[in-house]
């Protein structure tokens, strides 16, 4: 028996099932749990409850940095090229922070918004003390 095949290969078939799964990705994954919930709905709760304990289904670093790259300044030897990518990256910064700055505004006019209904409720349940909870005017003795 060769002792050095035997250390690359992964010993039984569920090592061999769980590499060649996570050669696939989290799409295979995910795949083998609904499977495992269509042939016996056990198998597919075990496979689920082993991907979150195992982590398999968390945000990998790999992931994380491919889907937010940062920008580097490393030129492309083109320098026509490397103006227009600064210019536009810049541009494209100013839109991001424009764009989050109207977002906030946004919120602080909906926060405005109900609390001034807050405290226009507020004072009309002040000056109408008979009213009762609903807001309908109406004395609950009426």
């Amino acid at each position: 028996m060769n002792t050095h095949s035997s250390a690359i290969q992964p010993a039984g078939w569920f090592s061999r099932a769980e590499a060649w799964l996570d050669d696939k990705g989290k799409g295979a994954w995910i795949v083998a749990m609904v499977l495992g919930f269509i042939v016996f709905w056990p198998i597919g709760l075990a496979l689920l409850a082993y991907m979150l304990w195992s982590k398999k289904m968390m945000c990998s670093q790999k992931w994380r940095s491919s889907s937010r790259r940062p920008v580097t300044k490393e030129s492309s030897g083109n320098s026509a090229f490397d103006a227009y990518r600064n210019e536009t990256i810049r541009r494209l910064e100013t839109e991001q922070q424009s764009f989050q700055a109207f977002l906030g505004r946004l919120r602080d006019a909906r926060d405005k918004a109900e609390f001034d209904q807050f405290m226009e409720e507020r004072a009309r349940q002040a000056s109408n003390p008979e009213a009762d909870e609903d807001g309908t005017g109406m004395s609950p003795t009426a």
